[in-house]
């Protein structure tokens, strides 16, 4: 009997050591399975591909633009289901204008802790190589960019060449060459997220996004001087379903620029300016058709900038901007806090045309604050031949940021209604509609 209770203690033991045995292999099997940088065996891990491990220096000297070129296109093709390029923090990239060609496989992050930079003005950026964009992001899909580092475009340089506005007599240009890179372009790409990113001081625009789908951008700081010349913060064209929520933009131009193509626009929470405002246009340069719909921005705040909400468009184009929703934002000190120009022109010789962009279904709603007393509060100067139509203002309430002079608004063929008494009153709108358009199969698109 006690041999047989020996032989079932030992057996209990076997049991027991052989079962640790086996768990203690899994653990090192699953371990060894584990993200690691570079690692394309796992198609369910997130792989690592640091731009030093592709030859990156990070001096702020070197020219880091093919390391950068091999971790993308590493990256790029690796069969992980995310990928991320990763760029440290701790060190300075210099990198020349370079394109990140896609499509990608899988979920691209580009990572940026560190900084990172662009040749420093005109004379150093290479002739060969073109001067209208930094970095260009060309058909990818689903792709992150990310991080807690800074971008920095060195825009100084650009800003004060010849032809710049600013440089001349009188506002004047004077001759030279004068095109300037975008800092961060992404062209006929979708399904983008651009998150928690400083960049400032561009040549250019900061962003600008061309026949792209599905962009969302949170939580970004963009800076530059309140002089700075055509630096927009975002600025977006033939794009579809963007959001842009949480974010501080402070530059030379319009925080948030919304061009011709673009349609399902959600703006929200930002803070914005010194600068131009949150534009729509210019629309119909040139003569051409502008089609924009469905654009909404909504609690924000516009401070110390030229222009409030804006839409602005040129004499002779055509097409339509309609479906407009301004809400719950805060004027501090603008010069022209809810403005409609049809008679945009920067050129000094715009003539009067007969077609234009047509104006519809604009809403303005809870928009309090003070403004710049050289302009009128709110201005709507609607072309002769397509009328401004289907305004809507409630809840509007203006003050002077310095005096007592409250000045008046200012109308030119515009027409709707004020749903809730304004300050200033707005009673230079007309009732209805045109007759010009009752029977007139307007370019609605």
């Amino acid at each position: 009997m006690l041999q047989r209770e020996n032989s079932r203690i030992l057996l209990l033991a076997f049991c027991i050591i052989f079962s640790l045995f086996c768990c203690n292999q899994a653990r090192h099997s699953h371990s060894d399975k584990s993200p690691k940088p570079g690692n394309e065996d796992n198609h369910n891990a997130t792989s690592y591909f640091d731009v030093r491990t592709f030859g990156a220096i990070g001096d702020g000297l070197t020219d880091d633009t093919e390391a950068f070129k091999m971790a993308w296109d590493t990256a790029c093709q690796s069969e992980s289901a995310v990928k991320v390029l990763y760029v440290p923090s701790g060190f300075s990239f210099f990198i020349q204008s370079t394109i990140f060609t896609g499509p990608c496989r899988g979920h691209l992050v580009v990572k940026v802790d560190g900084y990172v930079m662009p040749p420093d003005g005109p004379e150093s950026w290479p002739m060969n190589i073109s001067r209208r964009q930094w970095l260009v992001f060309y058909r990818v899909n689903v792709m992150s960019l990310e991080g807690g580092g800074l971008i920095d475009g060195r825009g100084e340089k650009w800003w004060d060449l010849p032809c710049k506005p600013h440089k001349g007599p009188h506002g004047t240009t004077l001759p030279g060459r004068c095109d300037s890179p975008v800092a961060i372009r992404f062209f006929m790409s979708s399904n983008l997220t651009v998150k928690g990113v400083r960049i400032k001081n561009s040549p250019l625009y900061h962003f600008r996004f061309d026949g792209c789908i599905n962009v969302h951008i949170e939580s970004i700081h963009i800076t530059a001087p309140a002089l700075s010349p055509n630096t927009d913060g975002i600025h977006m064209e033939n794009t579809k379903d963007v959001r842009i929520y949480n974010s501080v933009i402070s530059n030379g131009d319009d925080c948030v620029s919304i061009g011709p193509g673009c349609f399902d626009v959600d703006i929200k929470n930002i803070s914005c300016g010194p600068g131009h405002g949150i534009s729509i246009g210019s629309l119909g340069k040139h003569n051409s058709r502008a089609c924009v719909r469905n654009i909404r921005v909504r609690e924000s705040v516009i401070k110390a900038s030229d222009n409030g909400v804006r839409i602005k468009t040129w004499q002779g184009g055509s097409g339509s901007v309609f479906q407009v929703i301004f809400s719950n934002i805060e004027m501090e000190s603008v010069r022209n806090p809810i403005i409609i120009d049809q008679f945009y022109c920067i050129t000094g010789d715009c003539t009067n045309k007969s077609s234009a962009v047509f104006v519809s279904d604009v809403e303005y709603t809870n928009i309090k604050g003070s403004y710049d007393v050289r302009s009128p509060p709110i201005r709507f100067a609607c072309s002769d031949s397509v009328p401004c139509t289907n305004i809507a203002l409630s809840d509007i309430e203006l003050l002077p940021a310095q005096g007592d002079t409250v000045l008046h608004p200012f109308c030119w063929n515009a027409y709707g209604d004020s749903q809730t008494p304004t300050i200033p009153p707005v009673t230079c709108l007309r009732d209805g509609l045109p007759k010009s358009l009752l029977h007139n199969d307007l370019d609605r698109c």
